[in-house]
């Protein structure tokens, strides 16, 4: 499965991040196939995010999964079109049903 990431970057506690496109088994800051944009969550500049939104577009439509974080940038980029839906967010793990007995 592919996912749209962000990959940490700069020097201790200064982060920056890329996002990339990566498969999921990979870590973190590992081996990524694609590099389409960055972020910093320092706001220290005034173009703190940048994103390639066609590419962003492209991975998005041969079903590639956006984190939380990536999400809420791309979607600040325009990303995502006015009239069409944003994917929903991956929904948490529902526990067990567990059926209690009627029985004592």
């Amino acid at each position: 499965m592919v996912k749209i990431r962000l990959a940490r970057f700069g020097s201790k506690f200064n982060p920056h991040y890329r996002i990339v496109v990566t498969d999921v088994r990979k870590k973190r800051d590992g081996k990524y196939i694609e590099k389409i944009g960055y972020y910093d969550p320092r706001k220290t500049t005034p173009n703190w995010y940048k994103v390639d939104v066609e590419r962003a577009r492209y991975w998005l439509s041969v079903g590639a999964q956006p984190t939380n974080t990536a999400r809420r940038i791309l979607k600040l980029a325009g990303v995502y079109r006015k009239g069409e839906p944003v994917p929903a967010e991956p929904a948490a793990a529902e526990p067990a049903a567990v059926e209690a007995d009627s029985e004592s």
